[in-house]
């Protein structure tokens, strides 16, 4: 049986926590910017955890963590 690849793409977007949790970043932060409160883009610049609901979708494309 072949190795499982990772999918590149995941392994950009999403580090694996010691503690299990997988830590993504925020989306819409690239453009259109000027409409946005600066409160919001505050916020925006923070990573934020992958929902349990999605979890297992992430670890399927990461295999070897």
């Amino acid at each position: 049986m072949p190795k499982m690849k990772t999918k590149r793409a995941a392994a950009k977007r999403f580090t694996i926590l010691p503690s299990g949790l997988i830590k993504r970043g925020s989306a819409n932060r690239r453009h259109i910017l000027t409409k946005k409160k600066r409160a919001r883009l505050n916020k925006l610049k923070n990573a934020t955890y992958v929902s349990k609901a999605d979890h297992w979708n992430v670890m399927a494309c990461l295999p070897n963590g």
